[in-house]
């Protein structure tokens, strides 16, 4: 068993045939084929179902296998290219709307200032596809929303911001500066999936107040949940950077109390070692919002910015 014979079975499951596969690793197929027919005879299984050109279920087990061994073996180079000072090279962020729109055109400026040879590739998701493609290590770091729980990563509180309630002039709410948690019950709210963690702590709030949420929809997006409230489909509740201070509208921003902080961090793999272009990154990204993120309303930077039950 070799890595080529590795790479090519990882390389099948990725493209979906033996010559897409070659295409990917810059061979031809009869190398792929010749690869795969080795491994099956040293492993005594079948890995394609040549019938379908599927992968089997015994196939899945090896590709997965094979992924942590190629990973590790990239992982090599990538430690030891994190040895050197030289602040050059790529960084791949990975950044959630809200936060990017603030902290992004200040930051690429400051980045490109301190370090002409770093090329910044920035990636915009919800913190649910980040981490993902953080694990998997097609991005270096991501800025996203916390709390992310896993032993692989580093995670790096940055800044806390409120959650608000974002209503068109139409609404019923509008023109309030401030709601109790109780009255949340009685509209429905445009909320996140049940599955993301800002809607888990919506509805841990909800629970405490012993507030019954009504959903009008589940928006996986923060920025179209957003949009959506401004054009009056219905209240949304949403973190303070997803209205930018300078718009005005037919809209009222209102505070509720009982909602809980958003917490925002930086998150990186552990292993392999962040390059210098990726450290510089984090150490800037700090800077920046120390300095600037006092200015965001809603935003809370320092030592006091994290409640204690803010997740």
């Amino acid at each position: 068993m070799d890595l080529r014979q590795i790479s090519s079975l990882v390389a099948i499951a990725d493209h979906g045939s033996f010559s897409a596969a070659a295409k990917a690793l810059f061979t031809v197929q009869s190398n792929v084929s010749a690869h795969i027919a080795r491994l099956e005879k040293e492993l005594g299984i079948n890995l394609i179902d040549r019938a379908t050109g599927q992968i089997t279920d015994e196939g899945n087990l090896v590709v997965e296998r094979g992924r942590r061994i190629l990973r590790e073996f990239d992982d090599i180079s990538a430690d030891i290219a994190a040895l050197d000072d030289v602040v050059t090279g790529d960084t791949r962020l990975g950044v959630i709307g809200t936060t990017g729109r603030w902290l992004m055109p200040q930051f690429l400026t400051r980045l490109q200032q301190a370090h002409p040879g770093v090329r910044p590739i920035i990636s915009e998701g919800g913190t649910s596809s980040l981490i993902p493609r953080l694990l998997a290590g097609q991005i270096d770091a991501a800025i996203v929303h916390l709390p992310v729980d896993n032993d692989e990563l580093f995670v790096e509180p940055l800044f806390a911001e409120d959650l608000v309630l974002l209503v068109h002039s139409k609404h019923p709410w509008h023109g309030a500066e401030s709601l109790p948690m109780s009255a949340l019950g009685d509209h429905p709210l445009v909320l996140p999936p049940k599955s993301a963690t800002l809607r888990r702590i919506i509805n841990r709030a909800a629970d405490t107040h012993n507030v019954n949420l009504t959903v009008k929809a589940e928006i996986d997006g923060v920025r179209l949940m957003t949009s959506l409230a401004f054009e009056g489909f219905g209240a949304a509740i949403v973190p303070a950077t997803a209205i930018p201070n300078w718009l005005t509208g037919d809209f009222s921003r209102i505070t509720v109390p009982g909602l809980p902080r958003r917490v925002v961090g930086w998150v990186q793999r552990k292993r392999p070692r962040p390059g210098p272009p990726t450290r510089e990154a984090l150490n800037l990204a700090r800077e920046l919002i120390n300095q600037r993120g006092g200015r965001q309303p809603g935003l809370h930077v320092g030592a006091d910015a994290f409640p204690l039950k803010t997740q």
